[in-house]
């Protein structure tokens, strides 16, 4: 599974936009372990004391800040910063098409791959849990429901899951089962026999 990720990513001729380009510009890393059948990402769930999507789960990650030559650097520091992962044990194997999430914040995704094993320290300034969910979870598409949303930007439904009671939804999930999909070639859509939430309905 890791070497067609690997090759997807070699193949992949994406080149990030400018900074001057990007307004509000951050980066997340999908981090995914080595194991050789049974490779799992890094997730963390956000602390409850956060103003911003608190109690939310999402990849390791944050906004760009000065210091980062560019936004791979971004990811691998804020990932250090939540979960100590060091930047050396990441193998970067390229980075996805910015993915602009409903606020406006432009977010650059890079994928790496990590070794089997490692110990993870969360930030709880920031975090109150990392977790591990294997791909294949993903892969199989074992939703809970798929959100619907009303929005000028950003995506317009996500799958949403429940994976040993984390919830995984929103941008997170969006983002993994649309790599998922271009990699593996799933057909991981928006039809789908688990309930519908339309958001917009929603005060």
């Amino acid at each position: 599974m890791i070497e067609r990720l690997r090759l997807y990513l070699e193949a992949s001729s994406y080149e990030l936009p400018p900074l001057s380009e990007l307004p509000d510009p951050a980066a997340v890393l999908i981090a995914i372990t080595d194991h050789p059948d049974e490779p799992e990402v890094i997730l963390t769930r956000r602390a409850a004391h956060l103003n911003n999507h608190s109690g939310e789960v999402s990849l390791p990650g944050g906004k760009w800040e000065t210091q980062d030559q560019n936004l791979q650097e971004t990811a691998l520091r804020e990932t250090e910063e939540e979960i100590g992962l060091p930047p050396e044990k990441v193998e970067v194997l390229g980075g996805l098409p910015v993915f602009q999430t409903w606020k406006g914040i432009n977010v650059a995704p890079f994928v790496g791959v990590i070794p089997q094993g490692l110990t993870f320290t969360p930030n709880y300034d920031e975090l109150d849990a990392i977790f591990q969910v294997p791909l294949k979870f993903f892969m199989e598409d074992r939703r809970v429901r798929t959100d619907v949303f009303q929005r000028e930007i950003g995506h317009l439904w996500s799958p949403a899951y429940d994976f040993e009671g984390y919830e995984i939804w929103g941008f997170t999930a969006r983002l993994l089962v649309n790599l998922l999909n271009d990699v593996y070639e799933l057909e991981i859509q928006k039809d789908n026999p688990a309930p519908i939430r339309d958001w917009s309905q929603e005060s």
